[in-house]
């Protein structure tokens, strides 16, 4: 299991992915973290996060996310890069009625010049952030991407995608799932969507990309992450045994 990141008051699901086993050894903890919103955090979340070190955030949402939560400008981080990790709108995937594989398999499919980004942003910076609204899906995908090309193991990757539904606030997911029930009456998926991260959801994701590219490491490639870019994302994030 990851390292516990003490709970900040604000913050939707924020943690650190150090501790993970992988081939060679396992990840570093304080250099790659994983997050939702950071719109609301507190005086002494601000001071946690300062203590972190954060060089830089990978803010994957699209701008009408941003404009409603934009992340406060007092966080003493060097940078922040926006990846708007898929195309459209987040209200789309509701509006489509999505499941979790289908929307996992447009990510893959449609995003992956800007997962490559993402990537790349990874292994430019460290202490590094990387974060949506809910920090489930957009940063799922990407994070478990990052953890399977560097070799962590795939138990591994399900059990840190899977903790996100126990680490959501469950009063606000109950007022987004109302809200958006009575815009989708007839959703199916809707509260899955808002609430759901089933280890199945990310297993298929990787048996899908085991079944058209051999691996995540061979999807990157695929999409243009060179083999040198690889080496470094695993040095950066493998402390060997």
């Amino acid at each position: 299991m990851s390292t516990l990141t003490p709970a900040l008051a604000g913050a939707v699901n924020f943690r650190d992915v150090g501790g993970l086993p992988a081939a060679t050894g396992t990840t570093r903890s304080g250099v790659l973290f994983r997050s939702g919103s950071l719109a609301r955090i507190d005086e002494p979340a601000r001071t946690q996060i300062a203590g972190i070190g954060l060089r830089r955030i990978v803010d994957l949402r699209d701008d009408d996310e941003v404009a409603l939560e934009p992340t406060l400008g007092d966080l003493a981080v060097a940078d922040t890069v926006r990846v708007p990790l898929v195309l459209g709108s987040v209200a789309s995937f509701f509006e489509n009625d999505m499941s979790l594989d289908e929307l996992y398999a447009h990510i893959v499919d449609e995003s992956a010049p800007r997962l490559v980004e993402v990537v790349r942003a990874v292994i430019e910076t460290q202490p590094v952030l990387v974060h949506c609204t809910a920090g489930k899906d957009r940063t799922g995908v990407s994070v478990a991407l990052i953890l399977s090309a560097a070799g962590v193991e795939e138990d591994a990757v399900v059990a840190d995608y899977a903790r996100t539904a126990a680490n959501l606030d469950p009063e606000r997911a109950r007022r987004i799932v109302s809200w958006l029930r009575r815009a989708h009456p007839d959703a199916v998926h809707l509260e899955e969507l808002v609430t759901g991260s089933p280890e199945p959801a990310m297993r298929g994701l990787l048996e899908r990309l085991r079944g058209s590219h051999g691996d995540p490491a061979d999807y990157l490639r695929a999409a243009g992450v060179s083999d040198d870019e690889l080496a470094e994302l695993r040095r950066i994030l493998i402390a060997p045994r």
